[in-house]
């Protein structure tokens, strides 16, 4: 594939982990790091997003997901496309820093 052809495509994560023991919080904690060792951001406590350069780079996330899922819980994922992503609408609060840097990953490729 040509850079020029590239389709950049948003991950998102969003997970539903038990944290009524030590050891469930334990694996949601370890869950979330994985998440952000694998460049994800997090948008929200338990919705993380990252940035792929097309669906062969997101499917490569997805298995590195279901690699390092926990045992319990739920989790999904949703891949959209940079334009939608970018139609994304704050309705109440302010963005984070990793949201307001976010757009500029775009600008270095």
């Amino acid at each position: 594939m040509k850079p020029e052809d590239a389709r950049f495509m948003w991950l998102f994560v969003f997970f539903d982990l038990p944290v009524g023991t030590k050891s469930e919080r334990r694996d949601a904690g370890k869950f979330r790091m994985f998440l952000k060792d694998d460049g994800f951001l997090m948008l929200q406590y338990s919705v993380y997003a990252r940035l792929c350069r097309g669906e062969d780079g997101a499917d490569v996330h997805i298995r590195r997901v279901t690699s390092g899922l926990p045992a319990k819980g739920s989790v999904r994922a949703l891949l959209v496309t940079d334009r939608q992503y970018g139609r994304m609408r704050l309705l109440l609060g302010s963005k984070g820093k990793n949201e307001a840097a976010a757009p500029l990953q775009m600008v270095l490729l």
